[in-house]
């Protein structure tokens, strides 16, 4: 035991206190686990199930949060698929009275968009068919960034009593598209930190006062080209908000083609074993849910 104290495997915060593990013994035991422990039948039946009653893409994301973060019980963070790695799957456009058009977009994730937009002139179906078809040709499989330039002259290459309506309904999907905040983040589970001892609650209050920021989540998350799965532990992470805090989080989407991160974050000293397995497989049926529709 002395040995280990010596080498900054455990330390003893208090002289009443008993010994706990420092960062580095953490680091040790996370390195020393051979692989990731599966899930029971039960356990990942039940997740699957669970997922599976989303009605859209928004409650898929709050869904993935409330049970990770039951599962763990850490503090859950699930990032929305990053626009940068989002492509359009397909365009549809609903024609409506008063020379309104509805202009839905599918993206590749299963995320719906949908915006309305007032037309210069009546609209026939006739004439939606041919946009929705040109729109479709010109963008389906395209990422959100690059639609732009893929829509720059489309409204020149069509006859001259469609393209006031055309230019209308083009800058309503760039607002859709590309008229976006940041990267949307959704969190849950913030009371499982109350549940903590005192000094692990003092520990983590800077990443409570955190929690409240979407770019420091983003970062807590990690870059979505880093590793699968990744366990970060106290002074670790790059952050001074989580210098307290350990973080385990992976990529979700699918073998070629992540598309954002998942994950929990709490105290260094959380359940290492149970939190990995949950994280991936969440990971791997969130992954499943939004690449296949």
């Amino acid at each position: 035991m002395a040995a280990l104290e010596d080498e900054g495997y455990i330390t003893a915060p208090h002289t009443s206190a008993g010994r706990i593990p420092t960062d580095k013994g953490y680091r040790l035991f996370v390195d020393q686990l051979s692989s990731v422990k599966p899930m029971s039948i039960a356990e990942r039946s039940a997740i699957e199930t669970f997922l599976n009653q989303a009605v859209d893409f928004d409650d898929i994301m709050v869904r993935t949060t409330k049970l990770l973060a039951q599962l763990t019980q850490q503090v859950a963070v699930v990032q929305y698929p990053s626009l940068q790695l989002t492509t359009v799957r397909h365009v549809e456009l609903v024609g409506l009275p008063n020379r309104k058009v509805m202009v839905v977009v599918i993206s590749n994730t299963g995320r719906v968009e949908q915006r309305i937009t007032e037309v210069a002139n009546e609209i026939g179906e006739v004439t939606l068919d041919e946009l929705r078809h040109k729109l479709n040709s010109a963008i389906a499989g395209v990422l959100f960034v690059d639609v732009p330039k893929r829509l720059g002259d489309l409204a020149g290459t069509l006859p001259s009593e469609m393209r006031a309506n055309a230019v209308s309904i083009v800058a309503c999907l760039l607002e859709t598209l590309i008229e976006r905040p940041e990267e949307k983040i959704v969190v849950s589970g913030t009371s499982n930190i109350a549940k903590l001892g005192q000094e692990q609650i003092r520990t983590l209050a800077p990443l409570l006062e955190a929690l409240e920021e979407n770019v420091v989540l983003l970062k807590l998350l990690g870059e979505v080209d880093s590793e699968d799965l990744t366990v970060r532990i106290g002074h670790e992470n790059s952050l001074a908000q989580l210098v307290g805090a350990a973080v385990v989080s992976a990529k979700y989407g699918n073998q070629s083609h992540a598309v954002a991160r998942l994950g929990v974050v709490g105290s260094t000293h959380m359940n290492y074993e149970n939190n990995i397995a949950a994280v991936a497989a969440v990971a791997s049926y969130v992954g499943r849910i939004v690449t296949e529709g």
